[in-house]
């Protein structure tokens, strides 16, 4: 071959080596991708064996028709986008004459409904809550909750008994005005404040303390309601919901020991009625004397009177206005010091003997009523003379 020959057309020129310039024929430049693809445009003016950058190259073969080049891309502008073979159909079907644009006043009005609807559903189901809950209360209300099946009528007592309500506020007689954690002594001024778990409620036309035999369920006064140097008697109408251990009701101090407690306590396996009196202050078990009557039911709603007659250095208790046991003789009551107290009594120091059920109907007079006049309280007939100085939860 000559100076000036060209190469034979079929034949390509070995590809550059891969990080260097190119050999005989090709161009110098910086370093090609791969085989196959064409070297980019040269830089500058054309050298030796490059062809001119005007005027023919003599080094390719022209052009044949119809035939691509395999070394150069096709034109940008010849590019057609790859159009979709099918038109993707439409999400749902909308009304109308055909558009791009969504319908956006039907769409408004189907949301507008929607919430319209969903407001309606929400009053209607508050409505009906609260009516159900109105009835419910309506309920229990006219049903007297919590008279676990008593006959709730009024007392029909006579003019000599307290009358409920004859010294209350209304409904809320039972508790203080403005403290609904006291509960109001109707024929004195020694208000019970309560523990946690002590509650006032309804008892047909009435209230009763309901507690729960535990360590806060009690009510107590501020000071001393009874005087034990003197007579006294002491009443209360219980409901019970024990049928073991020891249960008092009623009791006064909160020293070493009580001065006297009434209730129930454990006799033989069974709850017993008694009522305890101490007649020294050491509170030992050997200085209490006690008047014990039959078992003490349960459910079952009972009035238990204690007395102390301090001329005849006696106790007694009665049993729904009957005498219950035999009257004890008793060298004297001991004057402890600590307040009156519902639902719990001192031993040893420490508080026992949590009632569990409720009570009301709770009075003390500073006199020791005799068995007649027992039997007339309990029967709502006791003389107007005889008073009560202390009285709760009867209104």
């Amino acid at each position: 071959m000559s100076f000036g020959t060209p190469p034979p057309s079929n034949e390509q020129p070995e590809p550059a080596p891969e990080g260097g310039s190119g050999g005989y024929g090709y161009p110098p430049g910086p370093p090609v991708p791969g085989y196959g693809y064409p070297p980019g445009p040269p830089i500058g003016a054309g050298a030796y064996g490059y062809p001119q950058t005007a005027g023919p190259n003599p080094y390719q073969d022209p052009p044949q028709q119809g035939v691509p080049n395999p070394y150069q891309h096709p034109p940008a502008a010849a590019a057609a986008p790859e159009a979709f073979p099918e038109a993707f159909p439409e999400p749902f079907p909308l009304s109308g004459p055909s558009s791009t644009e969504p319908d956006w006043e039907a769409l408004s009005e189907r949301a507008a409904k929607e919430r319209r609807r969903k407001r309606m559903w929400a009053w209607g189901g508050a409505v009906t809550v609260l009516a159900l809950l109105a009835g419910g209360g309506a309920f229990l209300l006219v049903s007297g909750y919590g008279t676990e099946g008593e006959d709730d009528k009024p007392d029909t007592t006579a003019s000599g008994s307290p009358k409920p309500g004859t010294s209350g506020t209304g409904e809320n007689s039972a508790l203080v005005a403005g403290d609904p954690t006291v509960i109001r002594d109707l024929s004195g001024s020694s208000g019970l404040r309560m523990g946690e778990d002590a509650s006032v409620v309804p008892l047909g036309g009435r209230h009763e303390v309901k507690m729960r035999g535990n360590s806060k369920s009690y009510a107590q006064a501020a000071e001393r309601v009874v005087d034990t140097t003197k007579s006294f008697t002491v009443t209360a109408r219980l409901y019970n919901l024990a049928e073991k251990t020891s249960r008092i009701a009623v009791s006064q101090g909160d020293g070493e020991s009580f001065t006297f407690e009434l209730g129930g306590d454990q006799v033989n396996g069974k709850l017993t009625w008694m009522f305890r009196v101490q007649t020294d202050d050491k509170g030992a078990a050997a200085t209490a004397v006690t008047v014990a009557a039959g078992p003490a039911p349960k459910k079952d709603r009972t009035t238990l009177t204690a007395t102390y007659d301090a001329e005849k250095k006696t106790i007694a208790l009665y049993v729904d206005g009957k005498p219950a046991g035999k009257a004890e003789q008793v060298p004297a009551i001991w004057q402890g010091p600590g307040p009156f107290q519902l639902g719990r009594a001192r031993h040893h120091g420490l508080w026992s003997g949590s009632w569990s059920g409720s009570m009301d109907r709770v009075r003390v007079f500073d006199t020791a009523l005799t068995d007649e006049q027992v039997a007339a309280y309990q029967e709502g007939k006791l003389d107007s003379a005889v008073k009560p100085s202390h009285s709760w939860l009867v209104s």
